[in-house]
C-alpha cells in the first residue's frame, strides 16, 4: 500500500514538474546601414522580468490600477551581446557578412538547443531603406525557446 502511494505521489510530482515550462527569446538585429556604421548583434537577456509589474488594466479610458511605474523602469541591465556583422559594406550587400553571421546565429541556436531549450517559433521583421533621404535600417528576428 505504502509503495503505491509513493508511487501515485510520485507519478502526479512528475505530471506536475513536466507541464512547468520557461519560455526565453533569443532576438538577432542586424543593420542595413552602409559603410559599416551600423550596429549588427545577437541579444540574451540574463535577468527575468515580471510583465505584470509593468501593466496597467484601463476600463472606460481611464487606468484602474494606478501604478507609477515609468519606462526606464522595464530596463534589464543584465545581457549578452553577441557581435554580428552588418549587411552592407562600402559596396553594398556583403555575402560574406551574411555566411558569416548565419555561422554565428547557427553556432547560438546550436548551445541553446544543447541547454535543453527547444526552438518553438521564429519571427522577423525588417525596418529597411526608405530610398536615399533613409539610409537606416535593421532586420530584426526572433528566436523564441522552451524547455
Amino acid at each position: 500500500m505504502k509503495k503505491s502511494i509513493f508511487i501515485i505521489a510520485a507519478l502526479l510530482g512528475a505530471i506536475t514538474f513536466s507541464s512547468a515550462q520557461e519560455i526565453k527569446v533569443i532576438t538577432s538585429v542586424e543593420s542595413i546601414v552602409p559603410m559599416g556604421i551600423g550596429r549588427s548583434r545577437i541579444i540574451d537577456h540574463q535577468t527575468t522580468a515580471d510583465a505584470s509589474s509593468f501593466t496597467t488594466s484601463r476600463k472606460d479610458g481611464t487606468d484602474s490600477n494606478q501604478r507609477n511605474v515609468k519606462r526606464r523602469d522595464a530596463k534589464i541591465a543584465e545581457l549578452d551581446e553577441t557581435k554580428l556583422l552588418n549587411f552592407y559594406s562600402a559596396v553594398g550587400i556583403n555575402f560574406q557578412n551574411i555566411a558569416s553571421n548565419d555561422a554565428i546565429i547557427s553556432s547560438k541556436l546550436t548551445d541553446m538547443l544543447a541547454e535543453g531549450w527547444e526552438l518553438i517559433h521564429v519571427t522577423s521583421a525588417v525596418e529597411s531603406d526608405a530610398g536615399e533621404t533613409d539610409p537606416q535600417g535593421i532586420f530584426v528576428t526572433r528566436y523564441i525557446f522552451k524547455r
